[in-house]
C-alpha cells in the first residue's frame, strides 16, 4: 500500500499508523527546508484589519500574480469576493465546488485570466503552476510545516518569488518559529501607506503607457474622431486627464486611510510580552532616535528610515516605542555598529537631521517606557504649573 502526501502533519502521520502495517516513510527532500529562490516576508496588524493589510500589498504590486491561503471555506469565499468588489480578477478555490467549476477556476488561473486565487490548503492540491510571483498567507496554518509547502509554490524554475505572511499581534511567535525551522530570515516589512500605493500606481501606469506597443492598423479609423474630441485640451491637460483615470480610484480610495501598522510595543501580551522583553534586552540593543510623533513619525516610517539609512534587509527590528519628541527602537546586538555607523553620515528626516545613539537610563527614563506618558519630567517639575510640589508617578 502507498500513501503520497506533500507533508506529513500529525494527522497524516495518524492515518499511515491505523491503516498501514510498519510502513517505511521515503521523502523526495530535506524535510522543512524552503526553497533557495523564496523570499519570506511577514506584516504585523491587528486582527480585524487583515482585509486592509491584504489590499494594500494587492495595490502595491500591481504585477502580482499569487495565491492567498485562507484556512477555512467561508474564509475563501469572503476574501475572494472582496478582491473582485475592489476591481481584482480574482476566485476563490474551496471544497463546496464541484469538479466542473474547480477545473474552471483552475484553468483560468493557469491561463492568467484570473490574477488571484483564494484558496484552502486541501483544495489547492493538485494546483501545479511555475509563475507564481507571490504566495500570501492570509492566516499562517496551524501546522507550520504546511508554511513550508504553501512557499514553496512560488520561486520555481530559477524563478524568485516572495511568500508574505500577514500576522496578528499574538503571532509574532510563530514567525521565529518558521525561522528555525526553514533556516530562513523573515523580514517584517512595513504595512504600505495610502501616498506610497497612489504613487505605485501612478508611475506603474505611465511605464505602462511609455512601453505599450502600437498598432495604428486597427486604431487608425477611430483616431480622427478621437483627436476632435480632444482637440480642446492643450498636451498638458491631456495627460491630466489621461493619469486620473486610473489615479482618481486610488486617491479616493486612500485619502483618508488609517495607519495600519502595529507598534512592536503592543504586539505582544500577556506571557508572551514579558518572554519577548527578556529576550529583547539579552538579543537586542535599545536606541535612541530624536524624532517622535512631533515629526510625523510612525513605526512604517522609522521601519523605513533604518532600512534606507543601513542598505540591508537583513537586520531584525524588535521592539518600537513611538512618543512625542523621540522614540526607541531595537536592533539585533550583532548589528549595533552597523545603526550607529549608518546614521553618522548626516541622514534627514522631514528635514531634521537624525541622531541615533545607545539608549542610555536617563532617556526618558528607558526602563519605564511602557507607562502611558510620553515624556517623564524631573521631579517637582511640570511644565505651565505653579505652585506646590506634586509627587512623581509611581507603579503599584
Amino acid at each position: 500500500t502507498l500513501l503520497f502526501s506533500a507533508t506529513m502533519p500529525k494527522e497524516i502521520l495518524r492515518i499511515a499508523d491505523n491503516y498501514m502495517n510498519q510502513p517505511d516513510e521515503i521523502s523526495a527532500g530535506k524535510k522543512n527546508v524552503g526553497a533557495e529562490n523564496v523570499h519570506h516576508e511577514y506584516y504585523v496588524t491587528h486582527a480585524k484589519y487583515r482585509y486592509e493589510v491584504l489590499k494594500r500589498i494587492a495595490d502595491m504590486n500591481p504585477k502580482i500574480y499569487g495565491i492567498v491561503f485562507c484556512r477555512t471555506r467561508r474564509e475563501t469565499k469572503e476574501v475572494a469576493d472582496k478582491f473582485m468588489n475592489d476591481g481584482y480578477n480574482a476566485d476563490a478555490l474551496h471544497g463546496d465546488l464541484s469538479q466542473s467549476q474547480r477545473d474552471y477556476v483552475m484553468n483560468r488561473f493557469r491561463n492568467k485570466s484570473l490574477q488571484m486565487l483564494v484558496a484552502t490548503d486541501v483544495a489547492a492540491r493538485g494546483l501545479d503552476v511555475n509563475d507564481l510571483t507571490h504566495v500570501i498567507n492570509y492566516n499562517l496554518p496551524d501546522e507550520l510545516e504546511a508554511y513550508i509547502h504553501r512557499s514553496g509554490r512560488t520561486g520555481r524554475a530559477g524563478k524568485s518569488g516572495i511568500s508574505i505572511a500577514i500576522v496578528h499581534t499574538r503571532e509574532t511567535r510563530k514567525i521565529r518559529e518558521l525561522e528555525k525551522i526553514t533556516g530562513k530570515t523573515f523580514k517584517r516589512k512595513p504595512i504600505p501607506d495610502g501616498k506610497e500605493i497612489c504613487k505605485k500606481r501612478l508611475y506603474t501606469l505611465v511605464d505602462k503607457v511609455e512601453k505599450v506597443q502600437l498598432n495604428e492598423d486597427q486604431i487608425g479609423e477611430f483616431l480622427p474622431e478621437i483627436y476632435k474630441k480632444l482637440d480642446w485640451l492643450s498636451r498638458e491637460e491631456l495627460i491630466k486627464h489621461f493619469v486620473s483615470v486610473e489615479f482618481n480610484r486610488f486617491l479616493s480610495y486612500y485619502k483618508n486611510a488609517p495607519d495600519l501598522n502595529v507598534d512592536a510595543e503592543s504586539s505582544f501580551g500577556g506571557r508572551e510580552k514579558g518572554r519577548r522583553d527578556k529576550r529583547g534586552r539579552q538579543e537586542f540593543s535599545r536606541f535612541f532616535i530624536n524624532l517622535g510623533k512631533l515629526n510625523k513619525l510612525n513605526a512604517s516610517k522609522l521601519i523605513g528610515l533604518i532600512n534606507d539609512a543601513t542598505h540591508t534587509k537583513d537586520m531584525e527590528i524588535g521592539k518600537i516605542d513611538i512618543l512625542k519628541k523621540f522614540s526607541f527602537f531595537e536592533i539585533e546586538k550583532h548589528h549595533e555598529k552597523d545603526v550607529l555607523k549608518a546614521f553618522e553620515a548626516g541622514v534627514k528626516f522631514e528635514g531634521v537631521r537624525v541622531a541615533v545613539e545607545i539608549s542610555k537610563p536617563d532617556h526618558a527614563k528607558d526602563k519605564g517606557a511602557y507607562k502611558k506618558k510620553e515624556r517623564p519630567f524631573k521631579k517637582y517639575e511640570r511644565s505651565g504649573r505653579k505652585g506646590g510640589k506634586k509627587k512623581p508617578y509611581k507603579r503599584k
